[in-house]
């Protein structure tokens, strides 16, 4: 007997169905008014709470005004969809009426209606409904089923419900429904919905009921897919398997599957794990021979690898390696290489490393060119700083102010007032937006340098953008400028405060 039939019988009394055998009423359910010919038969009370009676009024009515039969799916979808779904009271019921409507002769589900309610539990989190849905759909399967083959909307119903049991750590009811719909469908499933509960073992630590299902799809003659190799590989490696790994690696490719750059991400991350370094730069070099593009996450996890077993510099060559073969990525930024070069005190190397991956392409970022001004500057090597700042305003990348003010500030200690004006100029010309302390910077040094007209310059500029609150700060800018010959000499630090 269906189960549609199961659920047929009305108690007299009440005129309400039967409970589903699978979900039992744990309260009684509660009586409902006297029959009126002019309403829609009542909703059954299926759920495991029942609608209270004040509720079950307004709901019949909400029903009546909106949703009298004889309706469509079509209809009843549009009604559950815009009336029903954002109702402030009667939302939660939504099961209720998907229910009470399979009662009604004249209407029959779809897979439209079926779609929209397996979603909807399932974002719902009402799991023991979507078991007694998919039950339901066994049972009394779409009319697309009524000829020699089956609903071809079934698996994505199927596969939706599955996602959501993985997702919620549910796999037994996942691996019950993926068996439920292998019973439905024509022919073998899709193997991205083996991936999906393969993927659910593997992420709940359960990689032995994994395999199991992985060696059962492959005896019903499911072909694996790339996916399917990947999450088995990453889940040998997160369990410390990494020769089972590589074991899986040599089927896949057997196989006929072309490993991709997640593959040989996950295989290089296990090798760096096991400290096998060598074994993981070869592997990269592998990718390269076989075509495969290196990601950005790829080089981070040979770059950061190689930094965390010392060889910093090794990792360097690597990149500038990789630049001289066109394969590094364009975007990839290495600051974590230039952090560690510039931490180890080997400034000079890490300029250079900056200097060759940005003329191949590989543009720094702004992070990263802030971390080698840093380094330089603490080396005291302020021409390489300057030249570096100038390049990276050439080329469109603004510096943050207070580190272009240390750049500026080292530029006028060493006598190059004027320069450091002009890097100013360049800098503004690009965006950047100096503030007080940039102009107190140039005015100090020109007047370390006894270049008073140049400093009068910069004070009036500063007078004209509002940076010179009062007149006393006006006549003491003014006054050291005109005293700056007779007490500085140029290259000298000026005694004016601007810290």
């Amino acid at each position: 007997m269906g189960l549609k039939k199961m659920l047929r019988p009305i108690a007299t009394s009440l005129h309400l169905p039967s409970p589903h055998p699978l979900s039992p009423l744990p309260n009684p359910p509660l009586p409902s008014p006297p029959p009126d010919p002019s309403l829609p038969p009542p909703p059954p009370t299926l759920t495991v709470t029942p609608i209270p009676n004040s509720q079950y009024h307004r709901l019949l009515n909400f029903l009546k005004t909106h949703l009298s039969p004889p309706f469509t799916p079509e209809s009843l979808l549009h009604f559950l969809k815009s009336k029903l779904h954002h109702h402030p009271s009667f939302s939660h019921y939504d099961f209720h009426v998907f229910t009470w409507a399979s009662f009604i002769d004249s209407f029959r589900h779809t897979h439209s209606t079926f779609h929209w309610m397996a979603q909807t539990l399932a974002l719902s989190h009402r799991f023991h409904h979507l078991r007694i849905l998919l039950d339901f759909i066994a049972s009394n399967p779409c009319p697309c089923s009524d000829s020699i083959f089956s609903c071809p909307h079934t698996e994505s119903i199927f596969r939706f419900a599955i996602h959501a049991y993985c997702k919620a750590g549910k796999l037994d009811e996942a691996v019950s429904s993926f068996r439920s719909m292998c019973r439905l469908i024509d022919g073998r499933p899709n193997v991205a919905v083996c991936n999906i509960i393969i993927h659910g073992f593997v992420k709940w630590g359960m990689l032995d009921r994994a395999l199991e299902f992985y060696d059962e799809i492959v005896r019903v003659r499911i072909r694996p897919d790339l996916f399917t190799f990947n999450i088995l590989i990453s889940g040998y490696c997160r369990n410390l398997k990494f020769g089972l790994a590589l074991e899986m690696f040599k089927e896949m490719r057997k196989m006929g599957c072309e490993p991709n750059v997640v593959t040989f991400n996950t295989l290089i991350k296990g090798m760096f794990r096991e400290g096998k370094v060598e074994e993981g730069i070869g592997m990269a070099h592998e990718m390269i021979y076989l075509g495969c593009e290196f990601s950005n996450v790829t080089c981070e996890i040979l770059v950061r690898g190689l930094c965390e077993k010392g060889k910093v510099l090794q990792a360097c060559e690597m990149l500038v390696d990789f630049s001289r073969k066109g394969v590094l990525p364009k975007g990839y930024d290495y600051f974590d290489l230039v952090d560690a070069l510039c931490g180890n005190g080997d400034v000079d190397r890490a300029l250079r490393l900056i200097y060759e991956l940005w003329e191949k392409g590989c543009v720094p970022s702004l992070i990263a060119c802030i971390v080698m001004i840093d380094g330089l500057r603490r080396s005291r090597k302020t021409k390489e700083a300057w030249r570096l700042v100038e390049k990276m305003l050439k080329e469109g990348m603004i510096l943050d102010v207070i580190t272009f003010n240390f750049v500026l500030q080292d530029i006028c200690k060493v006598g190059r007032t004027e320069e450091a004006n002009k890097l100013r100029l360049l800098a503004s010309s690009k965006g950047l937006e100096p503030d007080d302390m940039t102009y107190k910077i140039l005015v100090n040094g020109y007047t370390g340098e006894g270049r008073k007209m140049e400093g009068e310059s910069v004070v009036n500029e500063m007078l004209d953008r509002g940076f010179i609150p009062d007149l006393a700060s006006y006549n003491e800018l003014m006054n050291a400028l005109s005293t700056c010959q007779r007490h500085s000499t140029p290259g000298q630090p000026n005694k004016l405060d601007h810290t």
